[in-house]
């Protein structure tokens, strides 16, 4: 396989899928620019090697062609300030001003391509669409590992037409290095903090760490699914009541695997959905009608964290509450900290999903764990052990 650092790029045009579906603002001013920085280290190698970069992406859903909006020009002030130059920008992704501006792109540029989804193509994975991008360079490569979990024209068909010319970014290839480093040779224990507002989103990573890990910390809405099947009172706590069998049968399975599922023991209710709401501590399964859970209290945050400090690798994937209002993101800044603490003792934390993601940003805690994943979706399938498309695409 072919590999970012030892290709020859010199005098050639590479196609890069990067990820720069990022937010923008009412004046269509880019507000995270996490993804573009990403790519950063990719773009710079190729053209230090002499080569010349053609970069495609995504924005937004656009529905049934072009839409000003989600146009990708609105990113090039961020990417220019990011590499400190000049962006190119074709104002179409396979038609006459992508092909011309490609053919003349010199060793050192860097052609911004318009939004891939304004053609319905991409998104179908259609192949002469493919075959049209493939054509405006002479090596692929992919750096979006938030898009690798789809089989779309520029994240996976593309690939078949370099069949000897194809490799992953930096960013991809650091997000594999982090994932297996998890999944294949993790130091033990192995703790995985599980939260977010469902179970029925977390199913199969659970059953895929029960085989795993040596803990599961479980935290924010799914709690109190785990806590009704126990038997426990949540009040008005969310529950998905089609899954208490299931959860009855995940501590089950956790109990005849010797892995230790640790549910919260304490919450800070609420008498509303607010962050003004009144509020009152109770123990977990001691909910009240017409009060629900949206925090975890001190106990938990003392139990989960002296569990977080003894162990040597670190998974989470959600928060665990309500952290977008102040008055009930202490759990979830408390647990970012202790896995803080706890790679700073010389563990290996890797924190994925949008949500713990931007909590780690929020907190400014992203530099004080190993290794932040820019993919959710793509990182949840790849740990729930799927071969994800996009990465099958170049290892075959």
């Amino acid at each position: 396989m072919q590999k970012i650092d030892n290709y020859d790029f010199s005098g050639k045009n590479a196609i890069m899928r990067v990820d720069f579906n990022v937010p923008l603002n009412a004046e269509r001013q880019v507000t995270d620019d996490t993804r573009i920085k990403a790519a950063i280290p990719s773009i710079k190698s190729i053209l230090n090697k002499g080569g010349a970069v053609i970069l495609m992406s995504h924005l937004g859903r656009p529905i049934g062609g072009p839409e000003e909006k989600y146009s990708l020009k609105h990113v090039i002030p961020s990417l220019s300030a990011h590499l400190g130059m000049e962006i190119l920008f074709a104002d179409d992704c396979i038609g006459e001003s992508a092909i011309s501006a490609s053919k003349n792109l010199k060793a050192g540029q860097v052609l911004l391509l318009e939004n891939l989804r304004f053609y319905k193509e991409e998104e179908k994975g259609d192949r002469a669409f493919a075959e049209k991008l493939a054509k405006l360079a002479a090596v692929y490569v992919n750096d979006a590992f938030g898009t690798a979990h789809r089989a779309h024209a520029s994240t996976t068909i593309i690939a078949d037409f370099f069949p000897n010319d194809k490799m992953f970014g930096y960013l991809i290839e650091n997000e594999l290095n982090s994932m297996d480093a998890v999944l294949k040779t993790p130091r033990r224990p192995f703790t995985a903090i599980l939260g977010g507002a469902k179970v029925s989103t977390k199913i199969t990573i659970i059953h895929q760490m029960l085989e795993k890990v040596d803990n599961i910390l479980i935290g924010g809405g799914m709690t109190y699914t785990f806590i009704k099947a126990n038997g426990g009172n949540v009040g008005n706590s969310l529950v998905e009541e089609d899954l208490l069998d299931m959860a009855k049968d995940v501590l089950e399975q956790a109990a005849k695997k010797g892995v230790k599922i640790y549910l919260p023991l304490d919450q800070v209710l609420a008498d509303k959905f607010d962050n003004d709401a009144n509020t009152k501590i109770t123990r977990i399964d001691n909910g009240e009608e017409g009060w629900m859970g949206l925090d975890v209290a001190d106990k938990t945050i003392e139990h989960f964290s002296s569990v977080i400090a003894q162990s040597k690798t670190i998974l989470w994937n959600g928060p665990m509450g309500v952290f977008e209002m102040p008055n009930f993101q202490n759990g979830t800044v408390e647990i970012a900290k202790a896995i803080a603490k706890a790679t700073k003792d010389g563990a290996f934390s890797l924190v994925g999903g949008g949500d713990s993601v931007a909590a780690v940003n929020q907190f400014e805690l992203a530099d004080q764990v190993s290794y932040v994943s820019t993919g959710g979706g793509a990182m949840l399938e790849y740990l729930e052990g799927k071969e994800l498309p996009g990465i099958k695409a170049i290892r075959h």
